[in-house]
């Protein structure tokens, strides 16, 4: 089954590569050059399981726009990805609720790795939401 990713980067020609990269390996991809754009389009497309979100971005960046996301959509995993990192900005993203934190530019194969887990996992926290609404309902009816 194929995941659906989200890119959200201000600079077009990584959000275009990467596009192309990920659609080569036959991944759903959908992308956004600003954090206001990022938080809009989960709402559009639900089926977004993993945001690979850049943290160094004009207006709202992505320490700002992974808060939103995961206040919004708690269960869409957060990968923060940047040229600019800090332990400082990994930490609070970490804090904060991202699932992990990379280094660009990072090996394609370190990245899918990552968005795989994070996929896996957010499959998880849904089948045990489906598994205690289930709960809920037969016991209800007995």
């Amino acid at each position: 089954m194929a995941i659906n990713i989200l890119l959200v980067d201000d600079e077009k020609p990584f959000l275009e590569t990467m596009t192309r990269r990920l659609v080569k390996r036959e991944f759903i991809t959908s992308s956004a050059t600003s954090g206001q754009e990022a938080i809009k389009l989960p709402e559009k497309n639900d089926d977004v399981e993993v945001v690979v979100l850049d943290v160094k971005m004009p207006e709202m960046d992505g320490l700002q726009t992974l808060k939103i996301i995961r206040q919004r959509f708690p269960l869409v995993e957060v990968i923060m990805l940047t040229g600019h990192a800090t332990i400082e900005s990994a930490i609070e993203g970490m804090k904060l609720g991202a699932f992990d934190y990379l280094m660009k530019p990072c090996e394609m194969e370190d990245l899918l790795s990552k968005v795989r887990e994070a996929a896996s996992k957010k499959q998880r926290h849904k089948e045990k939401i489906i598994e205690a609404q289930l709960k809920k309902i037969t016991t209800a009816r007995i």
